[in-house]
């Protein structure tokens, strides 16, 4: 009978460390119930002590999700610990996954600490996660460039201490398959108490094998890996899940292991996380990319006709595409629209499936056919709507390459109309200007960044913003066959979030 192997998502927590990436308790809550519905074993939901921000993150995803494992990550001390014990206590199933470095290089620089101290804080941190939880994962720092001996005497301590789970972080992307393999297999061999754990592995893509080095760990007895979807995470990022599954899923004869994820909710999820952390997908990502199951040259073209597999080792259904080829246009109804949501995968209440459908009946009125693309960023649209306390009413932007862009907006904010004008170099730096001078919010645009959803003049234009105020990064997003207005919606979106964090809504 095949191994289990469970999957442990870090994309709230690891992924959210992506730069340029911030999202809020309502985002991360989302991408939580999104990530039950792919069937993950563990979500780590956060660092409880990093902010107040990611407490509350943690502690709102333990009390809201059930299903999943929830985890806390803490640093091994007691205060870390005592702040991801109160952040997790309401989950269904809390797990606390406490870590120290364990690496010659990291012990002498960073901690300053020596084997003997690091032995006695893991030990003793442990068995203070232990006081609050049953399930404790403990995690050895760069595990991949550690003394063997030390790593061993650590993990057995740990799992003595009551550890439930030891993880072994490649956790700069330093070795290469091989290696690892050593390494897991030399653990799973000379720790006496290594049957009584689960093993995982947490690898990183700093030289692109992340995912490589993750399946060699499984074939060589790992029991959980943690990964990030879309590889998010620091610097390169983290083994992609998607990858990862895929990878075990399409070559079950050479892995010998299952797990739980439910693949045909993998588009959906990337498509989300995608959409609220502003980091495109590039095209020929491998599973979710745009050219992922495309066909270019006239030879792969003749044979997939002929036999799919001949070019296609996986088929796009099993991530949840669909070929679905029933044009959806001005003229489609209600049920129509609503069987096409049911076939891409989403699953709309009446009232988001009603405000879905508004919108795509306008942006009906613009486009003769409206794409299955065009379909996926209607909806993500709709996924998070903080409240908006304003509310764009109208602008109008007069331009030229012989004249001075000049711009100006209406906004209503807490029943107030405001209108303001001014100009700029260009139409976008003149209309955020005037929306700026309406609002009374002065941000810093770090990054502005357009895409078409899909194809032909009359496509839809996505806008991703990044703005900075007080020291925080916030996320807006705008879609439109108007650029400028879907560029307009994005600031607008951001500005709403910079309110929202600062306690706007409470007022």
């Amino acid at each position: 009978m095949p191994r289990k192997i469970e999957i442990f998502d870090t994309t709230l927590r690891d992924g959210e460390q992506t730069p340029g990436v911030s999202l809020n308790v309502q985002e991360k809550l989302e991408i939580a119930r999104q990530l039950v519905k792919l069937s993950v074993d563990v979500i780590e939901a956060g660092f409880p002590i990093a902010s107040n921000g990611d407490f509350k993150a943690v502690k709102t995803i333990a009390e809201n999700v059930k299903g999943p494992v929830i985890a806390g990550l803490a640093r091994a001390n007691f205060p870390d610990i005592d702040r991801a014990a109160e952040a997790v206590k309401a989950a269904e199933r809390p797990r606390i996954h406490t870590f120290i470095a364990s690496s010659p290089i990291h012990m002498k620089y960073k901690l300053k600490m020596t084997e003997d101290q690091v032995l006695e804080a893991a030990v003793a941190a442990v068995k203070r996660a232990k006081s609050y939880v049953e399930d404790v994962e403990f995690s050895a720092e760069d595990a991949s460039r550690s003394d063997m001996e030390f790593l061993c005497r650590l993990y057995s301590a740990a799992i003595n201490a009551g550890a439930t789970v030891i993880n072994v972080p490649d956790t700069v992307g330093y070795t290469t398959p091989k290696e690892f393999g050593r390494l897991i297999e030399t653990l799973m061999v000379r720790i006496p108490e290594i049957d009584k754990v689960k093993v995982s592995i947490h690898c990183h893509d700093d030289l692109g094998m992340a995912v490589a080095n993750s399946l060699e760990a499984v074939a060589c007895g790992a029991t959980q890996i943690e990964c990030a979807v879309n590889g998010l995470g620091e610097r390169a990022g983290n083994a992609s899940l998607e990858e990862v599954v895929m990878a075990i899923d399409t070559r079950k004869d050479f892995y010998q292991v299952e797990h739980n994820i439910d693949t045909k909710q993998i588009y959906r999820t990337s498509k989300m996380i995608s959409t609220l952390t502003g980091i495109f997908i590039q095209p020929n990502k491998a599973i979710v990319g745009a050219n992922a199951f495309a066909h270019e040259a006239g030879i792969h073209q003749h044979g997939v006709l002929e036999q799919k597999s001949t070019y296609e080792i996986m088929m796009p259904q099993s991530i949840g595409l669909t070929t679905n080829t029933l044009v959806l246009g001005k003229h489609s109804g209600r049920h129509a629209f609503a069987e096409r949501l049911k076939e891409m995968g989403y699953d709309l209440s009446q009232n988001e499936l009603n405000k879905a459908f508004g919108r795509f009946k306008d942006l009906a009125d613009k486009k003769k056919e409206i794409s299955d693309r065009d379909i996926e960023a209607i909806v993500e649209d709709q996924v998070i709507k903080l409240p908006q306390h304003i509310e764009l009413e109208y602008f109008q932007v007069s331009t030229g390459n012989k004249s001075i862009a000049t711009a100006t907006v209406r906004v209503k904010i807490k029943d107030e109309i405001i209108e303001e004008a001014a100009t700029g170099d260009g139409p976008i730096d003149s209309v955020y200007k005037a929306l700026e001078r309406a609002c009374n919010i002065n941000c810093k645009l770090v990054d502005y960044s357009i895409r078409s959803v899909s194809g032909g003049k009359d496509a839809l234009g996505e806008v991703i913003v990044k703005v900075e105020k007080n020291g925080r990064i916030y996320i807006g997003r705008g879609l439109s066959t108007n650029i400028v207005e879907a560029s307009v919606l994005a600031y607008t979106n951001a500005m709403n979030k910079t309110l929202w964090n600062n306690g706007y809504s409470n007022q």
